[in-house]
């Protein structure tokens, strides 16, 4: 199965060989025995390389919940030893991984030495999308207003906040309603926080019209802190820049704007010792965030 899925990744016998340390040869024999076992091809064959059929992708499907579980049951029995170790893979929206990504990768190194940690940035359907596949192990998404079969568990609730630069005097007006009368630096429409900003817009019966659109939460805080363009964000993404000082924030009324955030995982897929530990130090983290942004709330 490692090697059926290396070949569907790399779409080349050559690279998967080299990439599993073995002669090209031997992976075409492996291959072959596991398509006369199944009965079904699994791999379109050209010049150009390889490519999965029907068959292939719904193994691929399958096979990457099998090979996890497999090292999940592998990290279980180390774990016997006292020792948690293991591979984790996880996504993270940008509000979330621009905010407390750099603690708590920290503290995971130092705490668990054993952890091989993989995080990577991305949009919450991307993410979403990786889990489903198999890609990743976790992913901290913002919670999506329809269903999904994935497993989700809640992080923190947190207030959506006006931000504006330190020192600036508090705006007349902090109804939503009044944000068509301000200059706005807000995500773009590809983002889940510019996503909540347009449903709760279209419920006021309003359409937002940004003077900026930019997706690095960061840079828009920065915007913020050195012009008078204001902008609205979660307070996870706001902690950094509130915390510094540079930037005030406000508590929006009529209505309130609230964004969840949760940590996904595929149902199939066995939660580890070692993913659970590293979720534990982030999810801390995030909340311990929220916290801070919160009490930094000009009333």
């Amino acid at each position: 199965m490692q090697y059926f899925l290396c070949l569907a990744q790399e779409g080349n016998v050559t690279r998967a060989a080299r990439r599993l340390n073995i002669v090209q040869p031997a992976l075409s024999m492996q291959i072959a025995k596991l398509e006369t076992s199944f009965g079904k091809k699994l791999f379109y064959r050209s010049a150009y390389g390889v490519s999965l059929t029907a068959a292939g992708e719904k193994l691929a499907e399958l096979a990457n919940g099998l090979v996890q579980n497999a090292e999940s049951v592998k990290e279980e029995m180390d774990r016997l030893d006292g020792t948690i170790s293991g591979r984790v893979s996880i996504g993270m929206i940008t509000s979330a991984a621009q905010s407390t990504l750099a603690a708590s990768t920290a503290e995971v190194a130092a705490k668990y030495p054993e952890i091989r940690l993989s995080v990577f940035e991305g949009y919450t359907e991307t993410l979403m999308e990786w889990v489903t596949a198999g890609q990743i192990d976790i992913a901290i998404i913002n919670v999506p207003p329809t269903k999904t079969s994935l497993s989700v568990h809640h992080i923190v609730d947190e207030g959506m906040m006006l931000a504006c630069a330190a020192g600036r005097p508090r705006p007349k007006s902090l109804s939503f309603s009044n944000l068509n009368n301000m200059d706005l630096v807000i995500p773009s429409r590809r983002h889940g926080l510019r996503g909540i900003l347009d449903t709760v817009a279209a419920e006021a019966n309003i359409s937002l019209k940004p003077r900026l659109e930019i997706d690095t939460l960061s840079a828009i805080c920065e915007v913020v802190a050195t012009t008078e363009l204001v902008t609205i964000l979660p307070g996870i993404a706001l902690h950094p820049a509130l915390s510094a000082g540079t930037i005030q924030a406000h508590r929006l009324r009529k209505p309130s704007i609230t964004r969840s955030v949760a940590w996904i995982t595929h149902p199939r897929r066995v939660v580890s010792t070692a993913m659970a530990a590293v979720m534990e130090i982030i999810a801390h983290d995030l909340k311990s965030a929220a916290a801070s942004a919160a009490r930094h709330v000009s009333r």
